[in-house]
């Protein structure tokens, strides 16, 4: 089988059998498309490790994007995304009795400890208040609903963007389809169902998105399609401007402040894992080290005592 065939079997195989979402396959055709065309590579039998070792060379040596202005290479986590895709593909290959290279002997790279970006709880409370101010009516309520519906349900934005007009308001909680196929709930603030039911209320199209384009021809109130993973990052980056934040302030800071909050407040690490569809609690740990309120307890009482 030629690697081309073999390749465009895998992505078949990880939309059907796997279901993973439309994005993942596109990485994933791209990431192996880079690989193709820079090892010439003809059939999966002619891959190696010494092919993969250039291969990685290659990459490491890259500068990307607005990497080409500073002169910076690709980072240790982007090459990951590469080899990641191409130990996939290298499994489903051995799986399907094609002979190749073994995925194990594809070695990650090591990356740094993550940095988590957060901001502080009166900053939290300035960004969700400042569509107060907002002058459109339409747009004041559905982006305080926004703000709000995102810091109560730690909600990936594409998962955000995939959510319609049927959530139940008389239940705090809603299933979510999110990474992978899986499904977890959710729950609703009393502050994010009031918010919800007062842009519900104002709604006079048919759309069956939740969060929609407000239109600027007041003759049609509003744009039936549903916002994009763009425009709520848009949205996210106005009011923390209007907040006066000068960090940088995206749809998965607030995720972060969701997974904060709850840890800071003594949650259990495995019901925030499962509230933010964590794989791996692995994941879910790197916020542990800036809410670990029992350290910082230790540091006052013992630290400086002579």
């Amino acid at each position: 089988m030629d690697i081309h065939t073999a390749t465009r079997r895998f992505l078949e195989y990880m939309e059907i059998e796997k279901g993973r979402a439309l994005r993942t396959i596109q990485n994933y055709e791209h990431y192996l498309s880079v690989f193709v065309n820079q090892t010439g590579i003809k059939t999966p039998a002619n891959i190696n490790r010494e092919m993969v070792r250039e291969f990685r060379l290659w990459l490491n040596r890259q500068s990307n994007g607005n990497n080409r202005e500073t002169g910076k290479t690709m980072s240790k986590k982007t090459q990951n995304y590469y080899l990641i895709a191409l130990r996939t593909f290298l499994k489903y290959l051995i799986r399907d009795g094609q002979q190749t290279m073994a995925a194990d002997q594809i070695e990650l790279a090591k990356i740094p400890e993550r940095h988590i970006d957060i901001i502080t709880s009166s900053e939290l409370v300035r960004l969700l208040s400042a569509p107060d101010n907002e002058k459109d009516i339409e747009q004041k309520h559905r982006d305080k609903a926004i703000l709000q519906v995102l810091f109560s349900t730690g909600l990936r934005v594409s998962e955000l963007c995939s959510l319609t007009r049927d959530i139940d308001l008389t239940r705090d909680e809603f299933s979510i389809r999110g990474k992978g196929g899986k499904v977890r709930v959710v729950f609703l603030s009393d502050a994010a169902k009031q918010t919800l039911h007062d842009y519900l209320k104002i709604r006079k199209d048919m759309s069956e998105m939740l969060f929609v384009s407000v239109s600027k021809n007041k003759s049609k109130t509003m744009d039936n399609r549903g916002l994009d993973r763009r425009s709520i990052e848009r949205i996210v980056k106005k009011y923390a401007t209007i907040a006066g934040i000068t960090k940088k302030v995206t749809p998965h800071v607030i995720r972060h402040c969701f997974a904060t909050d709850l840890l800071s407040n003594g949650a259990d690490i495995r019901a925030v894992q499962q509230l933010l569809g964590h794989a791996d609690i692995s994941t879910t740990q790197i916020y542990t080290h800036v809410t670990d309120k029992h350290l910082r307890e230790v540091h006052k009482q013992f630290h400086g005592k002579k």
